[in-house]
C-alpha cells in the first residue's frame, strides 16, 4: 500500500466502514464503491493514477458493509440501504462537490443514491446492469449470467464456495476480463481474503439476493419522476453488450443528463485492467460537469 494512503474506520449506526483515502484532504472528492467479488483494493490502480496527476483529487474507497475490513449488515444487500449508508458516510466526511463512482453491485448502489439523494454532484456507474432497468430482463435470460441465480439461493453458494474463494473468484476474473493477467495475484489474493469468513461470503451473495427488492425500488424511482444529476455510464469495450441499450434504459427510467463511455481493451473489471484510462474518463467527466 502506498505511503500516501490513509486508513480509517467510520462508525455508522451498527456498521464499521473501512475507509481508504489518498490525495489532498481538501481536494475534489471522489468516492468509490466496489462490486463482487471485489474489495476496496480494486481501485488501487485508479488511486495511483489519480495521485500521479495534478494534486487536486481526494480519492476515497471503502469496503462495502460486511466485506473486507468493514463489519455489520446493511439491509441484506439492498442497494437502497447501501445508498443510505453511503449517504451517512458522505455527511460524516462532509463531502461537497462529490463524484460517486460504483462498479458492478457498487454501481447499482450508486444508481440508488442518484435517485434517492440530491447532495451528490455527479455519478459514474461502471460495468453493470441496473435491476429493473432495461436491459435487465435480457441480461437475466443470458445463460452466461448463470451466477445471478446461483448466488441468490439461500446458503448454497456459501456451502459451495467456502474454503475455495480464490479458485471460484479466479473463474470470473479470467472469463470476464480482456486479459486476465492484468488482474494481479496480489489483487486476487486481497479480494479472496476480503470474503474469507462466512459473514463476508453472505454479505457478498446478499447483493444478488436483494435483486428483486432492488428492481422494485428502481421501478418506484422511475415512477416518481426524472433526475437531473449528471450520470456517466462506462463499460469495457471487450465486455460485450450494447451500450446504447443501457443508455436507452437509463433515459427511459428518467435519467435526463446521461453520458456514456467505453474503456479501450478492457472487460468487466476495467478499473483493474486499464486503471489509467478509467481515471482519465472519470476525471474528464468530473471536469466537464463542474459547476
Amino acid at each position: 500500500m502506498s505511503i500516501n494512503q490513509r486508513n480509517s474506520t467510520v462508525t455508522i449506526d451498527d456498521l464499521a466502514l473501512h475507509v481508504v483515502e489518498s490525495g489532498p484532504p481538501g481536494g475534489r472528492p471522489f468516492l468509490f464503491l466496489h462490486g463482487w467479488p471485489e474489495s476496496w483494493r480494486t481501485w488501487l490502480g485508479v488511486m495511483d493514477a489519480a495521485d500521479a496527476g495534478p494534486p487536486e483529487a481526494r480519492i476515497i474507497a471503502i469496503d462495502l458493509p460486511g466485506i473486507g475490513e468493514s463489519t455489520g449488515v446493511a439491509g441484506r444487500g439492498s442497494k437502497l440501504r447501501l445508498a443510505e449508508t453511503v449517504h451517512a458516510l458522505v455527511r460524516y466526511l462532509d463531502l461537497t462537490g462529490l463524484t460517486l463512482v460504483g462498479h458492478d453491485a457498487g454501481g447499482m448502489a450508486a444508481y440508488a443514491y442518484l435517485r434517492r439523494f440530491d447532495d451528490v454532484e455527479r455519478v459514474v456507474i461502471m460495468n453493470t446492469v441496473i435491476p429493473g432497468i432495461d436491459p435487465w430482463n435480457e441480461v437475466l435470460r443470458n445463460p452466461y449470467i448463470w451466477h445471478f441465480g446461483l448466488h441468490a439461493v439461500p446458503d448454497l453458494p456459501e456451502t459451495l464456495v467456502r474454503g475455495r474463494q480464490a479458485e471460484y473468484f479466479d473463474y470470473f476474473y479470467d472469463v470476464l476480463s480482456a486479459d486476465p493477467g492484468r488482474i494481479s495475484a496480489a489483487s486476487r489474493a486481497a479480494h479472496a481474503a476480503a470474503y474469507g469468513d462466512d459473514a463476508a461470503l453472505t454479505a457478498g451473495f446478499d447483493l444478488y439476493r436483494a435483486f428483486p427488492q432492488d428492481a422494485s425500488d428502481n421501478a418506484a424511482f422511475a415512477e416518481a419522476g426524472a433526475v437531473d444529476i449528471p450520470l456517466l455510464y462506462v463499460r469495457g469495450d471487450r465486455e460485450g453488450g450494447d451500450i446504447d441499450a443501457y443508455a436507452r434504459g437509463f433515459r427511459d427510467a428518467g435519467v435526463k443528463n446521461l453520458t456514456t463511455a467505453t474503456v479501450p481493451d478492457a472487460g468487466h473489471f476495467a478499473q483493474e485492467e486499464q486503471p489509467a484510462d478509467v481515471w482519465r474518463i472519470i476525471s474528464d467527466f468530473a471536469h466537464s460537469t463542474a459547476n
